[in-house]
């Protein structure tokens, strides 16, 4: 499974490229404070909506701490998705937030 660090996402961002984050954390928690333009798909209701996603695009999975999102990663990874974990998750993030 590919990992990518929080501080390389919060760089990446900060030096203006378009990543594609997806968090699945649940409703009240990303309420409660996300990265900025995330696309908010809660890991329980993944399967039901990949079909939103572009294979041919590299999405990178948040959650709070890294758990969830590295499931999100192996499931979408053996569906064919191009897809990282944010290691660490939100606990790690010290960018902005909304």
């Amino acid at each position: 499974m590919q990992e990518i660090s929080a501080k390389e996402v919060q760089q990446r961002l900060e030096a203006g490229e378009q990543l594609n984050l997806i968090d699945v954390r649940e409703v009240h928690e990303v309420e409660a404070g996300h990265i900025p333009n995330i696309l908010h798909i809660p890991l329980g209701l993944l399967g039901f909506r990949q079909n939103e996603l572009d294979k041919n695009k590299q999405y990178i999975m948040v959650c709070r701490s890294g758990g969830r999102s590295a499931q999100a990663t192996q499931y979408l990874q053996s569906h064919g998705f191009n897809v990282m974990n944010m290691a660490g998750g939100m606990l790690e993030w010290e960018g902005k937030i909304e």
